[in-house]
């Protein structure tokens, strides 16, 4: 079971949004697109899901193009989208039958996941003084909450793809993590995620592979592990009980970035860093911290798409 996006392109006139976007996901787990806004991570997630005509390209699910009749398809769109004026429950059950998920089934996984995002009070409001409550609609949740009920609807039919786009925005730290644990959850369930997301930590935590988008264009993509050890152990940051700073010139040590009694430095390989080292522990300089490590993902990231490439 794969997924194989092949080629996809999508233009607005003469205006290329996507150019000749290829990756492929052999395995269960989570592959990232990532991007500036207007990259064209959105779109290329709505091509993928059939809601945009491409202009070439093909997206094929298990050998056969993706379409709802050979994929059960999950999606969690960076644009909230419920009803308003309907109540909760019958949003979940017409996105449940959209999905051809029996009515006993829905209620169910509602009542389930319901529970796990801690929003049954809205969804089975309890009785009043004896009396039943009113059914909640959309409009009378906060976002978060609302954002919650999405993630419900898109899970509602158990599905073996799931696409999320940017599903951590807007949330608060409480709810950041229960979002989180549930992705890990689908994960450990064998389910295949695509996830935009601004947010590079969380990309870290859950994406082997990645892909960055610029201006509609692939500028890096791979496996971010071996990204990362091509880049080698670049970053420095040391912290001593006496000022180092006339080491760092010496050593040909770029700084990056300085605060109180510790420094940021950029090397251009490992033994630099570990002469640096050498000669600090020789003249008894006291270290308390001496770190070299890969860039991150934020790092490679700015370098890629940041303003000198504008």
């Amino acid at each position: 079971m794969s997924l194989i996006v092949r080629n996809l392109t999508k233009k607005y006139g003469d205006k290329v949004v996507l150019e000749n976007l290829s990756f492929e996901i052999k395995e269960s787990g989570v592959y990232a697109l990532l991007g500036t806004n207007g990259a064209g991570k959105t779109t290329t997630l709505r091509l993928i899901l059939g809601m945009l005509a491409g202009n070439g390209g093909e997206v094929l699910w298990k050998g056969k193009p993706l379409d709802a009749v050979n994929a059960n398809v999950g999606y969690l769109a960076e644009e909230r989208g419920l009803y308003p004026k309907y109540t909760l429950i019958d949003q979940l059950l017409y996105f449940a039958r959209l999905r051809g998920v029996p009515r006993d089934t829905a209620m169910e996984r509602i009542k389930y996941w319901s529970e796990r995002l801690m929003v049954d009070e809205y969804i089975f409001p309890p009785k009043t003084r004896g009396r039943k409550s009113k059914p909640y609609k959309a409009e009378q949740l906060s976002k978060g909450n609302q954002q919650k009920i999405q993630l419900m609807a898109a899970l509602i039919s158990d599905p073996e793809l799931l696409i999320l786009d940017e599903p951590l925005a807007g949330l608060d730290p409480v709810n950041t993590d229960l979002f989180k644990s549930i992705i890990h959850e689908e994960i450990a369930a064998g389910k295949y995620l695509i996830m935009s997301s601004h947010q590079m930590p969380t990309i870290e935590e859950f994406c082997s592979d990645i892909t960055i988008l610029h201006r509609g264009k692939v500028v890096l993509q791979g496996n971010l592990n071996e990204i990362k050890k091509g880049y080698g152990r670049v970053n420095l940051f040391i912290k001593c009980e006496s000022d180092i700073s006339s080491y760092i010139p010496r050593f040909g040590l770029t700084i990056v970035k300085k605060t109180p009694g510790e420094y940021h430095l950029k090397v251009q390989k490992e033994q630099q860093a570990m002469d640096f080292l050498s000669q600090l522990i020789r003249d008894n300089i006291s270290i308390i911290r001496f770190e070299l490590r890969e860039p991150s993902l934020h790092e490679i990231f700015v370098e890629k798409v940041g303003v000198a490439n504008e």
